[in-house]
């Protein structure tokens, strides 16, 4: 027992001992840092008093402060920021789903405003700003130089209002301008349709109403169908859609998968890491499930891309997604205002990262501009339209008896599905080869059972 007693205390001891030798020099770094930071920061007082005291013009003090407070959070990544109370305020109800604006979602990369992408059905949509576009002016003045919330404080105005940007665009030598007449956006976050007997839900953005509109959404297109028996499938459409809210994120890739983790957090604090991970019930109930994203879709449409991919349970058609794999807390401050900071990166459930890399789809799609139309009147020879008739168009030509009425029936909707289907290539190719590969599942599973 002695023995035992001693060791213990010898132990400790030698603990203790070995604690002081390495614990003198780190107390030594830490002091001395925090002397160079109280030094720092004395020096941003003088330069503060002299701009004050001795500047040209007379300064607006609160604004200084918040420049030299966005300055420091911008410095940090694209997405860190100061959040004046105003900007607080717009971005509290703009993830309630509703808010006035042209319809952008954007970053800012080398001092100009990038664009994520335009929302659907809005002033941005419907004048053609796409992503990636450059806006390098407003109204005639540059932005460079500006933060991304100047910027974007730019292009606010009264409903009804008309902006113009300046857009460079891809590989175009000229800038050109748009003129954009400001609206109330009102995001509707979920639109559902069917195409034939396939269910397509188009995910524009993840607000608190997002989960919610798609489960409705969902079950109300596969009671029109007449019940799940009678769906081949679903479209999950996050294509331009630049995220959102990590809470809906996550119940969206519940709503497809029964079990296993959805997406983890981690940061440099524990407290900012974080898992979540999927229960029972699948509101697809196993069905063949596409997920369609491209260089729009950002954060929130990516971790559900990514979490779908990993699990099997979503093939992924299109282009690579933005890339932006990283977590913003809101932090309310004193004044009414707010810090948007960046405090964790988030991982898909294989433990890839996305920052940066995107999620690359398995099955890649360039989406092709509508063709080109021109009407003729005359049919000239050997065009599409005289290469398409048959032996049916031919006068006198003998009818096909191995088929009943029923049969004829049958396959002339098959027929008028399958010219739809080319109809749909030229207007949306990626969905259209989503609509394919669905199709093409469910042909493989009849013939497994």
């Amino acid at each position: 027992m002695n023995k035992l007693m001693i060791a213990a205390v010898g132990g400790a001891f030698a603990g203790f001992v070995v604690t002081t030798q390495f614990a003198a020099p780190i107390i030594a770094q830490e002091v001395e840092r925090d002397r160079l930071t109280y030094e720092q920061l004395d020096l941003f007082g003088d330069i503060f008093e002299r701009i004050r005291s001795t500047y040209v013009e007379d300064v607006d003090e609160k604004e200084l402060i918040e420049s030299a407070i966005n300055g420091m959070l911008s410095s940090l990544d694209p997405h860190s920021s100061y959040l004046p109370p105003d900007d607080y305020d717009d971005m509290r109800v703009q993830t309630r789903g509703e808010f006035g604006g042209l319809g952008i979602e954007v970053t800012q990369e080398n001092g100009f405003v990038k664009v994520v992408t335009p929302i659907d059905d809005t002033p941005a949509a419907r004048a053609g700003v796409e992503p990636g576009d450059y806006i390098t002016h407003v109204d005639g003045e540059p932005i460079l130089g500006l933060t991304l919330n100047e910027a974007v404080e730019l292009m606010r105005g009264p409903v009804g209002s008309d902006i113009v940007i300046t857009i460079v665009r891809g590989e175009e030598t000229e800038p050109f301008d748009l003129t954009l007449t400001r609206d109330t956006i009102t995001i509707a976050a979920v639109r559902s349709r069917t195409e034939g007997n396939v269910v397509v839900l188009r995910v524009t953005t993840f607000t608190e109403q997002t989960f919610l509109n798609l489960e409705s959404g969902l079950k109300e297109q596969v009671e029109a169908l007449g019940g799940m028996d009678n769906v081949d499938g679903f479209v999950l459409d996050l294509r331009n859609n630049p995220g959102g809210l990590l809470t809906q994120a996550v119940q969206v890739s519940d709503a497809f998968l029964d079990a296993g983790e959805i997406v983890s957090t981690r940061g440099r604090d524990p407290r900012d890491s974080d898992r979540y991970n999927a229960e029972p019930g699948d509101l697809a109930e196993g069905k063949p499930l596409v997920v369609l994203v491209n260089g729009g879709s950002a954060s929130a449409s990516e971790i559900v891309a990514g979490a779908l991919q990993d699990h099997r349970r979503a093939i992924v058609v299109g282009t690579r997604s933005f890339g932006k794999g990283s977590v913003q807390t809101i932090v309310p401050l004193q004044g009414k205002g707010a810090m948007r900071l960046t405090t964790a990166r988030y991982y898909t459930p294989s433990g890839r990262s996305i920052q940066n890399l995107g999620v690359q789809p398995d099955v890649i799609i360039e989406q092709r501009p509508a063709p080109e139309t021109e009407e003729t009147e005359v049919e000239e020879p050997g065009s599409a339209a005289q290469r398409n008739r048959s032996e049916a168009d031919l006068r006198g030509a003998l009818s096909n008896d191995s088929l009943s009425e029923d049969e004829l029936r049958q396959l002339e909707e098959e027929r008028d599905e399958a010219e739809e289907m080319a109809r749909r290539r030229d207007e949306d190719y990626q969905l259209a080869h989503a609509l394919d590969l669905i199709r093409g599942l469910n042909v493989l599973a009849g013939r497994d059972e």
